[in-house]
């Protein structure tokens, strides 16, 4: 399922004092089976254009395709229930919004509104436990009695039990050690493969941009700034500083060692790209002499 922007605009509170523009007239595409990464600072429209991915917000202006379906100012808000199904949003520290006194029922909680009965959201609860990471020793277990990485992948795993097309990723990482975000963004990529499920990161941390997305977009103010692959958009790294946005921490190093005369045909953007090129290089060297 493709998700499609056509030349929206989003504004807060339209025709009161508080009118706040918050999107100019997006065009950009999510195609189906793709990892794309959202990227930008604070107030540059992320979360606004991630509330239009299931329709939490209507456009403005223009129109937004959620699959085949149309969504524009004036939808009806009775018949988008199957769209956020379709589309699941694991938001910043997701673990905050468990209440159930069980994992099983805060996993099921979700899948039962929409007609899975008990004995199936059981069923449901322990095989979306194993896909992120836990085993079903903890399904009578009290989600707040786990720490803080563990509720905040129960919390992911009542996401996954709506059984998505789209999931949707909103600093997935925000809170945890190196070691745990690390595990967090290898579980989604292993979702992205396994599944075929289309992933939407919004992260300001772009060594996950360069080792998971294919797509970028670079969000200023409200409009797109440049979009392309990881590779074409990290290409300008001058642009990237000047934007303040950063760049990928093997690319950064990789312009140190150009300076001091190292080559590179290509700028690697990923540690592994490093490593290889380094290798490489070596090799060339002591080949020569």
């Amino acid at each position: 399922m493709d998700i499609r922007f056509e030349e929206v605009s989003f504004t807060y509170q339209p025709n009161t004092p508080f009118e706040q523009a918050a999107l100019f007239d997006l065009d950009l595409e999510i195609k189906e089976g793709s990892y794309t990464a959202i990227v930008g600072h604070t107030g540059s429209g992320k979360s606004t254009l991630l509330q239009h991915l299931n329709a939490l917000v209507k456009p403005t202006k223009g129109k937004v395709w959620i699959g085949e379906r149309e969504i524009i100012a004036t939808t009806d808000n009775k018949n988008l229930k199957p769209i956020r199904k379709k589309v699941g949003i694991v938001f910043q520290f997701p673990e905050a919004q468990l209440f159930e006194e069980t994992v099983a029922k805060d996993i099921a909680f979700g899948p039962k509104n929409f007609g899975v009965s008990d004995e199936e959201g059981k069923v449901l609860a322990k095989e979306m436990l194993e896909l992120v990471g836990l085993d079903e020793t903890y399904m009578e277990r009290s989600p707040f009695d786990l720490s803080g990485g563990q509720m905040r992948r129960v919390a992911i795993a009542g996401v996954l039990a709506m059984e998505p097309e789209v999931l949707v990723l909103d600093e997935p990482t925000a809170g945890l050690d190196p070691q745990g975000r690390r595990e967090m963004m290898q579980m989604f990529n292993e979702l992205h493969l396994k599944k075929n499920l289309t992933i939407v990161l919004v992260t300001h941390l772009m060594n996950d941009v360069a080792d998971f997305a294919d797509y970028v977009y670079v969000l200023e103010k409200g409009r797109i700034v440049k979009n392309g692959t990881p590779r074409e958009v990290f290409a300008d790294i001058e642009w990237l500083k000047a934007k303040q946005l950063g760049v990928p921490t093997a690319s950064e190093f990789a312009q140190l060692l150009a300076a001091k005369g190292i080559q590179f045909a290509e700028l690697p953007l990923t540690a592994d790209e490093l490593a290889r090129d380094i290798v490489a290089l070596a090799g060339g060297d002591a080949h020569d002499e």
